[in-house]
């Protein structure tokens, strides 16, 4: 029996692999053009995408447990959903699907709400599954190099409630823990679920501080405006996705997305060390930046 890891060649699911492929599991990725996929050595290149049911049925086969990261597309709902049903009509016996932190509270958001239903999915057929909750990705913040650099501005519009925003590698860490868990498990497991969020809360004041010391020179706050981050968006990307990151902004503005002490707390037991905080990534950008 062999683990599937959905979304393979992105930036969580390239973690995922990263942290399985010393682990002994037979492992998985499920891409659409296998012969390019660059993947760790043992990984099986599978061809597939979860808008391909049959396709799909097919990679489902003697899976045991299943990595599912749903694309963010217009049809991330539908996608997630079906999947859910191929892994539950196959047998597979666990089950680790990514959703999003506040998803349950900001029903405005589509693509908060998407990964919602699927959650609400799982909780009514009672899926073997875990849960992991990402906060946004702190690895984001890599567009704000041009910003940074050239204008002296931290750029995206995050406002002053606080985001305790996630490193990428903790979120391919603690899904590889959950999925090797799963898998090694002579039985089917009952259901967990993790907010993966990083120990800082990183608000408008508090970043460009953070960046000011990391640069060595001031860095100021671009501003809340939601408007001019959506025009920027849509210059490449399709609307339906700038809007829906517009919207995601507006309630980070408005309510913020910051974790509580236990959620930080449950996190650092699900790793087995502190989650990697936004302070070391930004000194880390800096040196990396100053070497180009």
């Amino acid at each position: 029996m062999a683990i599937l890891v959905t979304g393979s060649t992105g930036t969580i699911g390239t973690q995922v692999l990263d942290h399985l492929k010393d682990s002994g599991a037979e492992v998985r990725a499920l891409t659409r053009k296998p012969d390019d996929a660059q993947l760790p050595a043992g990984v099986a290149a599978v061809k597939g995408d979860l808008s391909d049911i049959d396709g799909l049925r097919t990679a489902m086969k003697d899976v045991s447990t299943l990595f599912l990261l749903a694309p963010n597309a217009a049809d991330e709902q539908t996608q997630a959903l079906q999947a859910l049903g191929v892994a539950r009509e196959a047998g597979v016996k666990g089950i680790v699907y990514l959703s999003v932190f506040m998803g349950e509270h900001y029903t405005d958001v589509p693509h908060f709400t998407s990964k919602f239903s699927a959650e609400r999915m799982i909780e009514q057929f009672g899926l073997p599954a875990t849960i992991l909750r990402p906060a946004y990705f702190i690895q984001n913040d890599v567009r704000q190099k041009e910003a940074l650099l050239k204008q002296s501005v931290y750029g995206m519009p995050i406002g002053a409630k606080g985001i305790s925003m996630v490193d990428v590698r903790d979120i391919g860490d603690a899904a590889a823990r959950e999925l090797l868990r799963r898998e090694r498990a002579s039985e089917r497991q009952p259901g967990e679920t993790y907010e993966l969020v990083g120990p800082d809360v990183v608000t408008a004041d508090w970043v460009s501080a953070t960046w000011s010391e990391a640069l060595q020179r001031p860095i100021s706050y671009g501003g809340d405006n939601l408007v001019a981050l959506e025009a920027r968006l849509k210059a490449v990307s399709p609307a339906w996705l700038a809007y829906d990151m517009r919207l995601m902004m507006q309630r980070y503005q408005r309510d913020g997305a910051a974790a509580t002490a236990g959620q930080v707390k449950r996190m650092t037991l699900l790793l087995g060390r502190q989650p990697r905080s936004y302070r070391d990534f930004a000194k880390a950008c800096a040196a990396a930046w100053a070497k180009e």
